[in-house]
């Protein structure tokens, strides 16, 4: 599948399509140790071309498996990990220190409790380049790019370009794959559905360049936009005179 909107925006990664399958795509990047991996990584090989699959036996991390869809129950105890820690519980593995996101427990419990979490039926989530997908691949649930701060400014007006309002775009306080899976699922149920900017985890970022975030859309509304794309500010001086700098 092509995209108009990687090609107008210069973006250095192809956009990634999020498909949820029944099975397991050959030859594709897993996880097979049981020590902790950011799915992150993952997103990024995708992003240079590769593809990825999840399940619930091969994500090596409790909160991947939320932000992906595979798992509705955060472990016991992660408000202290989101937070100042809890002597009383084990460190998670590969990760020497809570991560201080959240000032207290407490808030970091009500943080918790107010995630979008969903359990999807499908055993599978596969990361695969937008450029691979074929006919007889599931259409994507989501797609992502990644975006620099120009290319970030234009993906945010064209995602409020044919959209009433000023709140098309959100940047939710989440963790990498929540930002880029988890939020964009939870939006495509609604009537009219958000595009999530994402990587905005201090612990996420070390696998993606200093210079870019995600931008994580439906897949309706992927659509819409690359269909608003003529006629649009992508057409127009402004934008012109931006793109010269990409």
């Amino acid at each position: 599948m092509d995209s108009e909107i990687a090609k107008r925006l210069k973006l250095k990664y192809g956009p990634i399509a999020v498909i949820f399958a029944d099975r397991k795509p050959e030859q594709a990047l897993e996880f097979v140790s049981t020590n902790w991996a950011c799915a992150t990584a993952m997103l990024t090989a995708a992003a240079n071309g590769k593809t990825a699959v999840f399940s619930r036996q091969s994500c090596p991390c409790a909160g991947g498996l939320i932000g992906l869809g595979l798992d509705d129950q955060f472990s016991e105890g992660f408000e202290y990990f989101l937070s100042t820690g809890n002597p009383k519980l084990p460190p998670v593995a590969g990760i020497p220190e809570p991560e201080g996101f959240k000032k207290t427990p407490a808030l970091a419990k009500e943080w918790i409790q107010s995630m979008p979490v969903c359990k999807i039926s499908e055993p599978y989530v596969i990361f695969k380049p937008l450029a691979a997908v074929t006919e007889h691949d599931r259409s994507p649930k989501i797609v992502v790019c990644y975006a620099n701060p120009d290319q970030l400014t234009a993906l945010i007006v064209l995602a409020n370009y044919g959209r009433p309002g000023y709140d098309n775009v959100i940047a939710p306080f989440a963790s990498g794959c929540m930002s880029a899976c988890l939020f964009a699922y939870a939006e495509a149920a609604k009537e009219q559905p958000r595009a999530v900017i994402g990587m905005t985890d201090v612990s996420a970022r070390p696998h993606i360049d200093a210079n870019l975030l995600s931008f994580s859309m439906p897949y309706q509304l992927f659509c819409e936009m690359e269909e608003n794309v003529p006629g649009s500010f992508l057409d127009r001086y402004e934008w012109q005179q931006l793109a010269k700098r990409i």
